[in-house]
């Protein structure tokens, strides 16, 4: 049986966290708690009664006049934060999504290139391609393909000016001619028309999406029709889909404002404008891996971490603590990220590949 925390518990350990202050022991269990309840608010009796959810899901996204809500927020919460803290927390590729643990003995490095590799050889990636990384974040795909395809075009579309300003010095650095970087809303953003790819690769953007039929007929636009691909890599449920909503608990509201957890199956459900090829079922233990090495990798380098954000809250005129607020909570919701994805050996929250190509002309 679940056991529903009260909001009064709730609200006096998250002044808490911010400060540090709760042992990591009481955190996994609080969240183990937390999962457990969050599974029993989206189980609704019966399959049919789930089944009915969903659908009612589905047609509630599909009418909803945006394809994304909270944008602004959702850079605030995550990718406007300053980027040498972020790059304290992450791989040496600054991946910020699901590496891959083949062997399960692999450092965060090893990790952040096997998941990098895969998404090649699953999107049939060859040199002299025109490639999009759709929600490029920090630039792990768009350099690491910049880098392995040097005949290739790259193209990666951000919706934060710190990180196209990070990945553009990188690639300067590293010698990269081959890599532009632009910054768009995807509501409105639009290539010139006749513009197209011969792949598409997005890497957990789709979970801060809302309105996928659209999204879906706006990608077929950007897609080349004989032999373009798209490719996604999106954090699941293996069953059941629900939205992110600020009073729903402390991830909703600090760092997935306007988000959505997919379900695995969920990109089935609108293929009017493209066909899925295959889809593949990643483990969440490969996810709670990732977090994991975040989080030892947060520790190490807290002094730092910490150094950089007091400097961003200087800067912005913010109260020095904001720095140590932002600094635990990201530890936190690495810590409730990996909690989640190795909850029931990984079976019930992991990761989604989907191959999908254009409709066939009539």
């Amino acid at each position: 049986m679940a056991i529903t925390l009260p909001d009064w518990l709730l609200e006096y350990g998250y002044s808490l966290l911010d400060r540090g202050l709760v042992p990591d022991f009481v955190l996994r269990l609080t969240i183990r708690t937390l999962l457990r309840q969050r599974l029993g608010e989206i189980e609704h009796g019966s399959a049919a009664a789930n089944h009915e959810a969903k659908m009612k899901f589905i047609e509630g996204v599909k009418a909803m006049d945006t394809i994304a809500i909270e944008t602004k927020k959702a850079n605030e919460q995550h990718y406007e934060v300053p980027t040498e803290f972020i790059l304290t927390t992450l791989g040496p590729c600054a991946k910020y999504s699901s590496c891959l643990y083949p062997t399960g003995r692999e450092t965060l490095a090893e990790a952040e290139l096997a998941m990098l590799e895969s998404y090649c050889v699953k999107a049939q990636l060859v040199d002299g391609m025109e490639i999009l990384d759709l929600g490029c974040g920090w630039g792990s795909l768009s350099l690491f393909l910049a880098g392995k395809y040097p005949k290739s075009k790259i193209t990666g579309l951000s919706n934060s000016n710190t990180q196209r300003e990070y990945i553009m010095k990188t690639a300067k650095e590293r010698g990269y001619d081959n890599l532009q970087i632009l910054t768009g809303d995807v509501n409105v953003f639009d290539f010139p028309e006749g513009k197209t790819f011969d792949r598409i690769i997005s890497i957990e953007m789709f979970e801060h999406m809302k309105n996928y039929e659209a999204l879906m007929r706006k990608v077929s636009r950007w897609l080349h029709k004989e032999r373009g691909l798209f490719f996604t890599h999106c954090f699941v449920n293996r069953t059941t889909a629900y939205h992110f909503i600020e009073d729903d608990g402390w991830m909703a509201k600090q760092f997935f404002s306007g988000g959505t957890m997919m379900s695995f199956d969920l990109l089935t459900y609108f293929q009017s404008d493209l066909t899925l090829e295959r889809s593949w079922y990643v483990s969440g233990t490969h996810y709670s891996k990732t977090c994991e090495h975040w989080i030892q990798t947060q520790d190490a380098h807290k002094a730092a971490g910490i150094k950089h954000l007091r400097e961003d809250a200087a800067a912005k005129g913010l109260d020095p603590d904001e720095a140590e607020k932002t600094f635990y909570r990201f530890r936190v919701f690495y810590m409730a990220c990996s909690e989640l994805f190795r909850f029931d050996g990984g079976d019930v929250w992991g990761v989604g590949h989907y191959l999908f190509r254009p409709k066939a002309r009539e």
